[in-house]
């Protein structure tokens, strides 16, 4: 039995219909929520924002959120939340937010910026940073990122004669 491929044209349709889904998800979070979001950021359909306290949650251009993160704007056991808490939750440009992390309210994520699976995140993250853990601590700073937080990896420096 010969094995069955898709054609390329039915796989560019897919994720054609895949981002625009994404871009739909996007659309609602700001305008039913009030979420800052830029146009181009992907959240998964998996992923939960904070629906408490919308409004402070700002996500920079080209930001991936995985599936299973949770990005949080308000702690109701500090009464942190809605009337007078006006923290905001912000991530930067050009970051990545990996599968089943966590952050919490009021943490500030600098641009281009990786946040690992897995990783509670209760403190500002520094701009060109891997952070892990729980609680997240930096693992390697100087870092850049192309579009959704794609890590840029270093180029052996070449010796000149």
């Amino acid at each position: 039995m010969k094995p069955r491929f898709v054609s390329p044209k039915v796989f560019l349709g897919i994720i054609h219909l895949r981002h625009s889904i994404l871009w739909i998800y996007n659309w609602y979070l700001r305008k039913f929520y009030g979420m800052k979001l830029a146009p181009d950021v992907r959240i998964s359909l998996k992923a939960r924002m904070d629906k408490t306290n919308p409004t402070h949650i700002d996500i920079e251009s080209q930001t991936l959120i995985a599936f299973d993160a949770i990005i949080l704007s308000h702690d109701y056991s500090t009464q942190r939340h809605a009337g007078n808490y006006t923290t905001t939750t912000k991530i930067g440009k050009r970051c990545f937010i990996g599968c089943a992390s966590i952050i919490m309210p009021g943490v500030q994520i600098g641009d281009e910026c990786i946040i690992a699976a897995g990783s509670v995140v209760t403190k500002d993250v520094p701009a060109h940073s891997i952070v892990a853990g729980n609680p997240a601590k930096i693992i390697r700073s100087g870092i850049h990122t192309l579009a959704y937080g794609r890590l840029i990896q270093d180029t052996p420096t070449q010796a000149h004669p």
